[in-house]
Order: structure tokens, then sequence, then C-alpha cells
């Protein structure tokens, strides 16, 4: 049992642990969990505090904070991790390297997991309560890289694009040093060996040796000054038995450069026939690789322009409303409740509602309707958005991180950070590749030694160098990341966001697509469509007789009439004597007469026959609307009926679906004879009606078992239950439900036309995807053998190690290139 030490004084060898704690509701639950606490072997004290679900365990030594956590649990309680912590790592160059950071931070007390991104040089920490971010920060530097907390409230994208642009101007540098001083090194050995007389002319004019000493001085420069990057990286990571390509790189070179120098010092040393130089060699594959390494910085920097250009919609100032005068301030000093002056064509600076003026304004950026929405007092505003042409003034609502725009911003990231299933298995491949590599290179040298023709120090050394510098995971390690990153950003523009990676990889498996009703496929709010008369009645009469009488009612039906009478600025005449009958409709005497409205059987109750509209009623059912019938003064004067508009891109979305080979089926609470009528007029495949939201649930099991993969949109919270239960939820909304937090993917023009979109980028993506990495394994695989040497016992063929340097630096640059292509999908939608 554990001790009562005076809380808050920590003796010799003790320690503490805090712990969210979740699930607990009263003090029994608070004993209970102490209880388990304490009974962990080593725990002195636990302290548990219900308001702040927080606990607090004193040890007399170390104690495995999983056994703490085992503990609760067994107790029928949960321990919650903390938010994501975000890090920037630099020096990151190949997948070998995110595997060992990612090892490096998972060894971390408290870390639950983690997931590195090479693309965006990111780490993304899921830990328990008081993780610390120095204690990342320092396990990242031990394994050799430099690391720093990020922001998570906005993104520090023009940091980070500064860092790029510093990074590919030393990069551009180094290489232009490098070409100079290498040229001379490859023409005085190359040339020598492609022109005989160029031979000749050294040898005669200069002498071998002294080209030998020449070729060593401005090696030696290419190695210490634009080459030192792989030696200060790649030695360390070496000497911890955790190689990296730069690792190869620099055992590359080395053993070329030493040989050389050898050679050129103390030829006696060597075997008879085996004197030769490669300079050239080690100074042309440092070259070549700072090439790769410059056009790789260049193409990543392209790789994130979509994050650049949402953060370039966001306004620097804004003119605030303060003490009676208008001022300009820095966006960072507006606060919610500020009343902001926005000018015609300025960028509206945050989230907030009109109260004064009358504009319109440009939401393509939330939307992606070209159209601009009319906005007055009352209306809603997003910041990000373009005033057009009058002026308004909004009271802040959102300001900062809390916008609409900074939501995007940081869903975005979250989806180019994200790592695929496939990119995890891709990770566990190459964390064990270097070190493969290294050894096939040994082991080349070995057989080239023991069995080679003479001079076999020679071939064994040259064979071992190509297949350390031909085998770099870089390829491999941005095969996914800069796809996504690419595939994620194009989303963004067209106004599909993927909140998690996953979505990426599982919407292309969508076999069949399931589809909410209400707010999905139709408007979402009902309006009156039809309004026929009787003979020897008028409309505007009528119209406002009966919107007078549904005005005293809330049900949806009668505000969508009221609203219509506003919308043709009728006068609604005085109600007196209103009655609902339940079941049947309402009546009141609204201007001296009596009005009464209601369904076919109210009509019945008061002796009227409804035959004459029966054509019309008959024709309203087909479209699946419901036929009302409003009688004044004891007369039938007309038929009504309200609906739901389907939204006027529906159809054109259903058949985007159907040319993409997917099953379309609707899952409703809406009765089946209107569900089936909406069904008949878009074309869908099945009709699951009259259900409520935990029904929705089986409909998307039943579905998935008949059907396979499944995607489920929906509109709202009540949908939340089906958008978990599917295997990819998507959240179709307007901009204000980007925080659903059941959906995989946000649509954030409220159209459907964003779901074959997002399922054609999804396929797009992966596809590409797929290219990079079978480019990336096909040609590791096929080339260390050759590189190796297997093709000279038949055809005499060697690989040159400047060849493959040339080979590993167009391998990363071809995926690169091939990710960048992503950046021109064109969305169904957009080819019609």
């Amino acid at each position: 049992m554990a001790s009562t030490a005076a809380p808050g004084k920590i003796g010799p060898g003790e320690s503490t642990e805090e712990l969210m704690i979740e699930g607990m509701t009263c003090a029994s639950c608070v004993g209970r969990v102490e209880r388990a606490l304490a009974a962990v072997p080593g725990v002195r004290q636990a302290s548990v505090n219900l308001a702040t679900e927080r606990a607090s365990v004193r040890t007399d030594g170390p104690v495995a904070r999983q056994a703490l956590i085992d503990a609760v649990n067994k107790a029928g309680y949960e321990v919650t991790a903390q938010a994501p912590l975000e890090l920037e790592i630099e020096g990151m160059t190949c997948a070998s390297c995110v595997g060992r950071v990612e090892r490096a931070l998972k060894d971390v007390p408290g870390v639950r997991s983690a997931s590195v991104n090479l693309a965006t040089e990111r780490a993304s920490v899921q830990g328990d309560t008081g993780l610390d971010p120095a204690a990342l920060v320092a396990a990242i530097a031990k394994a050799g890289y430099v690391a720093r907390p990020l922001d998570g409230a906005i993104s520090n994208e023009d940091t980070q694009a500064k860092r790029h642009a510093d990074e590919l101007r030393v990069l551009k540098r180094d290489f232009l040093l490098a070409t100079v001083l290498t040229l001379p090194v490859f023409a005085l050995e190359m040339g020598g060996h492609l022109v005989p007389a160029f031979h000749h002319f050294i040898a005669a004019n200069i002498g071998m040796q002294n080209s030998w000493l020449l070729q060593f001085v401005l090696t030696t420069l290419v190695l210490v000054f634009p080459g030192r990057r792989f030696y200060e990286k790649g030695i360390p990571a070496l000497l911890r038995a955790a190689p990296d390509m730069n690792s190869l790189v620099a055992v590359g070179t080395l053993a070329a450069y030493g040989f050389s120098l050898v050679a050129t010092f103390a030829p006696r040393l060597l075997p008879a026939g085996t004197v030769n130089v490669y300079y050239e060699a080690a100074a042309v594959i440092v070259t070549l690789i700072l090439l790769g390494r410059m056009l790789e910085a260049k193409a990543k920097g392209r790789t994130s322009e979509a994050i650049k250009r949402l953060l370039k919609l966001q306004a620097k100032t804004a003119r605030v409303r303060r003490d009676g005068s208008v001022v300009e301030l820095p966006l960072a000093q507006i606060v919610s409740g500020d009343v902001i002056d926005v000018r015609p064509g300025e960028r509206i600076a945050v989230d907030g509602e009109v109260i004064d003026g009358d504009s319109y304004v440009d939401e393509s950026m939330i939307t992606g309707e070209p159209v601009p929405v009319q906005k007055t007092a009352g209306s809603g505003v997003v910041g990000g958005t373009v005033n057009q042409t009058g002026t308004l003034g909004v009271r802040a609502t959102a300001v900062g991180g809390a916008t609409v725009l900074a939501q995007i911003i940081r869903l975005v990231e979250q989806a180019q950070s994200a790592k695929l299933p496939i990119q995890m298995l891709v990770d566990r491949i190459t964390l064990w590749f270097v070190p493969a590599v290294m050894g096939l290179a040994l082991l080349t040298f070995v057989v080239w030694f023991a069995f080679g023709p003479e001079p076999a120090l020679t071939f064994g050394l040259v064979n071992a160098v190509a297949v350390l510098i031909i085998a770099c995971p870089c390829a491999m390690g941005l095969a996914t990341p800069t796809s996504i990153m690419v595939g994620t950003g194009r989303g963004a523009e067209l106004g599909v966001l993927f909140r998690k990676g996953e979505a990426l990889q599982l919407l292309k498996q969508a076999q069949v697509v399931a589809v909410d009703k209400t707010g999905t496929l139709t408007e979402g709010r009902p309006v009156l469509t039809d309004l026929q008369l009787a003979e020897g009645f008028e409309r505007a009469r009528v119209l406002a007789q009966v919107a007078a009488v549904e005005d005293r009612s809330e049900h949806p039906i009668a505000r969508a009439i009221v609203n219509a009478a506003q919308q043709e600025q009728l006068q609604l005449p005085a109600v007196e004597a209103f009655e609902s009958v339940t079941g049947y409709g309402v009546r009141a005497q609204v201007g001296g007469a009596r009005v009464e409205v209601g369904a076919d059987r109210f009509m019945q109750t008061l002796g009227l026959d409804v035959a004459v509209f029966a054509n019309a009623a008959q024709a309203l059912g087909e479209e699946g609307k419901t036929p009302l019938y409003a009688a004044i003064d004891g007369r039938l004067a007309a038929i009504i009926a309200v609906s739901d508009p389907i939204k006027h891109d529906t159809r054109a979305a259903i058949a985007s679906l159907h040319a993409l080979g997917l099953k379309v089926a609707m899952i409703t609470g809406d009765n089946r004879r209107t569900a089936e009528a909406i069904a008949r007029q878009l074309g869908i495949d099945e009709v699951v009606a009259e259900v409520l939201p935990e029904g929705k649930v089986e409909a998307v099991q039943r579905l998935k078992a008949e059907h396979g993969h499944l995607a489920y949109v929906g509109d709202g919270i009540n949908d939340a239950p089906a958008l978990a239960a599917a295997d990819v939820g998507l959240a179709i909304g307007t901009g204000t439900d980007v925080a659903i937090e059941a959906a995989d993917v946000v649509l954030m023009s409220g159209s459907l036309q964003g779901v074959p979109n997002a399922i054609a980028l999804s396929k797009a993506t992966m596809g590409n995807i797929s290219q990079n990495l079978f480019w990336a394994f096909a040609y590791n695989t096929a080339l260390i053998p050759v590189a190796a040497g297997v093709l000279y016992p038949l055809w005499g063929v060697l690989l040159s190690p400047v060849f493959a340097a040339g080979a590993m630096a167009l391998s990363s640059v071809f995926v690169l290139g091939n990710a960048l292509r992503l950046k021109r999908f064109v969305a169904p939608q957009m080819q019609a």
C-alpha cells in the first residue's frame, strides 16, 4: 500500500509521474484509480484529482510508465494522450534517416507514437500529458539531427520557406564550386583515357606524377569544402552504428580518394599493376550528388506551394473601429468583438458577422463557387474572402488560429505530414537498407579481390564504391511523402481537405458511396415549390393568408411558406383564434376569413373534395413532394407543395461517381416514397429510408458486407456515427463544419461534386505513389547487381562509380518530378 509521505516533497531516489485519466465520474472512481496505482510495485504515493482528471504518482525509483497506464486501464479507466507535438527536423536526407529519427523519438518515455515525414521535414509525436518537447529535441540531437518545436496555431511556412531558400542558395554555391574544381580533374584523368593523344600530351608536358598531384589538390578541395557535409554527417552516423545516405557517400568517396593517395604518394604499398588513381571518381561523385540535392531542394520547395498560396490569402492588416476612429492594425492585434471596416476590393481579415453595409463577397477560396455571395447585416463572412462592391462593417467572431482559413491550413499541413500504411512498410525496409548495402559493398570487394582478374584490388575497389553510391535510398524515402504533399495540396485547391492521411489511400478502394439526403443531395432547407390555385382565387391573397396562419407554427414546412411570402414582399394580415389540429393541420381567422391548411384528410373532415387537384397531387407525389391543401371560408382554394430542392450539381456528381465505376446508395430518415422519388430522378442505385442515426450505422455495415469498401457522405452531427462506421467518412459543408471530428475528408464547397473529385484525386495520388515506389525499388534491385559486376563475366560490362552517382541523383529527381505532375490533376467535374 502507498505510504502517506508529504505531498510535494521528494526524497532521495524518488520520482514523480503525471497522468491524465478519462472516465472518472465520482469520488469512488478516484479511490479505485488511486488503489490501482498504489498497487504497482515501486509506487510510493498516488494522488488523483477528479476536477482536473489528473493523477500524480510518486515512486521510490524508476517505474515503467506503461505499468501505471496498464493499472489504470485494468481498473476500467483510460490514460489520455495530449495533442500531438509537432517538430521541425533538419539534416534528414533519406528514408533510413526517417526510421532512425522515429526510433529515437519512440524511445523517449511517454511517447506513444511518432511519425516522421521526409518531404515536409516534420515529426508528429503523440504522447502522454506532460511530455516535454525538450526531451524530444534532445533525443533527435542524440540521433544526429537538429529539431525545433513548431507552434501549432498557424503555419510557419514563411520560416520554413526561408530555410529552404537558404539551403538551396548554399547548395547552388557548393555545386558551382565543386563543378569548377572537378572539371580539370575529370579532364586530366578521363580525357587521357578517352583520347590517347591527350594522354601523350599530358605525359610530355605535365608528367603523370604532376597530373596526379594536381588532381590530388583539386579533389582535396572538393572533399574538404563542398563535400564536407557528407563527412560531417556520414562519419558520426557510421560510428553510431546507424549509417545513412551520407555514410554511403562518405565511405565510397573516401575509399576512392584513399586508394588514390596511396597510389600517388606510396605506390610501393600496392601490388604490381594496381597503381592507379580515382580522384575523378571521388570528385565527380560529390559534384553529381550535390547536383541531385540541389534539384531535390528546388522540387521539394514546389511541393508545398499549396500552403504558400493559402497563407497569401491571409490579410496582413485590417482597419478597426477603436474609440470613435478607424485605425489600421496588424492582424495579431485584432481581438474577437472588434468591428472592422472592409472596403471594396479588400480581403476580409477575420471570420465575423456583418453588422452594417451591403456588398457581394467572393468566397471561391472556401466554396470553389465563382459566383459572389450577397452579404447584408446578419450575414456571416470568412477571413481571406474578398469584398467586391460595397463597404462592410464586420464584427470579429474568430481571429488568429480560430479562423476557418487557419483551420484549413492546419488540415492541409496534417494531411501533408501524414504517413500512409504503405509508407510505414517502406520505412521498415529502408531502415535496414543502408547497412545491407554496406554489407553488399564489402562482399563485392571480397569476391572481386579473391576471384576477380588482375588487377583484382582495383576491380574490387571500383565495384564496391559503385555499389555504395548507386544504392542511396533517397528515392525510396521521397516516393510516398512527396506525392502526398502535392496531392493533398491540389485537393485543398479543389476544396477537398484530407483530415486523415489514411483516407487518401482508403478512398481509392471505395466500391460504394453512401450519401445522406438532406443537406447532401438537397439544399437542406425546405422551400415552397408549388402553389396551384382553384378557380376564383388570387395567388398573392391566398399565399398571404396561408402564410399568416403558418407564421404561428415553427414547423420547417410552415417556415418555408412564410419565407416565400416574405420574399414576394407580401403583407401578412392579422391572425385570430389560431388552432392546431393534431395530425390534420392548422386553422385561424385571418382578416375576417376562416383559413384552414392541412393534409387531404383534413379537407375531407371539412367536407371538401380534393379530386379537382388529383392530377397535380399525383405529379407532386412522383416528384417526392407531399401536397398540402388550403381552404378559405369553406371553399377549397389551393394545393401547396413544400420540398427540399435537389442541389443543381447533384445529378452531375452522381453521374461522375457512376463513371468511376462506383455504386451509389442513399441513406435517409425521410419517408420511403419521397426517398425513392429522389433516387429515381438522380439515378441512385439503392435506397435505405426511414432510418434513425443508429439505423444509418446498420445500413453502412450491411452495404459494406454486400459491396466492399464504403465511403459515407454526410453533412452534420447526426451523421457522425455513420461517418465513423464507414471506411472513409466525407463531411460535406460550406466551410463552417471544418472540425467535424468523425470525418476523414472535408468537402469545403458544400457540393456533392467534391466526392468524385476526392475519389479521383485519391486514385491519381496512389497511382503516382505506386509509380514512384516501383521506380525506386526496381532501380535499386536492377542496378545494385550491375554495380557489383554481375554482367562482367558475360559481356565485360562494369558500372563506373561516376555513372552510379549520376544514376542515383537521377532517381530522386525522377521521383520528385513525377510527384509534381499531380499539380496538373484535373477533377472529373472540371473535365465536363
